[in-house]
């Protein structure tokens, strides 16, 4: 590949790590063609990029993004899958696919917000459940109090017509009687 290729290659994956939400470094190894095909149709269907990118271009992309820490997992077959909006995506498309696929692909690192997962960490991140169910409990949580006070408000608000009914009613009997 000659030098102005390569230098393309680079920025471009220097703003792919700056850009993404999530960028996860997985080794493919043992992967055959139809798994890996069925791998990036999963990631596609949730708008993760995946792409296999060479060490080397890779260690100059994340020294040029001002990325530190992924020199020492930029060893072996290294794949890249981000997503541009939910950084959680790839890690647990990555995760479902290699518990049914005998462990492989395997995820080395994560970088999420500038910071950098590993191991455990990951295992938590891929747990999270997707954006919209987060943002749905998000919701419900401020939801329910004012559901409560909106329901005690209105029990409050009963009584008091219940009692101004009964006043008015007994008024009405004590001038009936006069």
């Amino acid at each position: 590949m000659p030098t102005a290729e390569k230098e393309a290659v680079v920025k471009d994956l220097a703003d792919l790590l700056k850009r993404s939400a999530g960028v996860y470094l997985a080794d493919f190894t043992g992967l055959d063609v139809p798994s890996v095909t069925e791998l990036r149709g999963k990631l596609r269907s949730e708008g993760v990029s995946y792409q296999v990118v060479k060490n080397r271009l890779a260690k100059l992309a994340a020294r040029e993004a001002g990325v530190d820490g992924l020199e020492e997992v930029l060893t072996g077959p290294t794949a890249f899958a981000t997503s541009d909006t939910d950084p959680i995506a790839p890690v647990r498309i990555l995760t479902d696919f290699s518990s049914t696929a005998q462990g492989r692909p395997v995820v080395k690192v994560g970088l999420v917000d500038g910071r950098l997962y590993q191991d455990d960490e990951l295992e938590r991140l891929a747990k999270l459940p997707p954006r919209e169910v987060l943002l749905g409990q998000v919701v419900s949580t401020i939801q329910s109090p004012l559901t409560g006070l909106a329901v005690c408000l209105n029990g409050v608000l009963q009584k008091l017509v219940l009692v101004l009914s009964a006043v008015a009613e007994k008024k009405g009997e004590s001038d009936g009687a006069e």
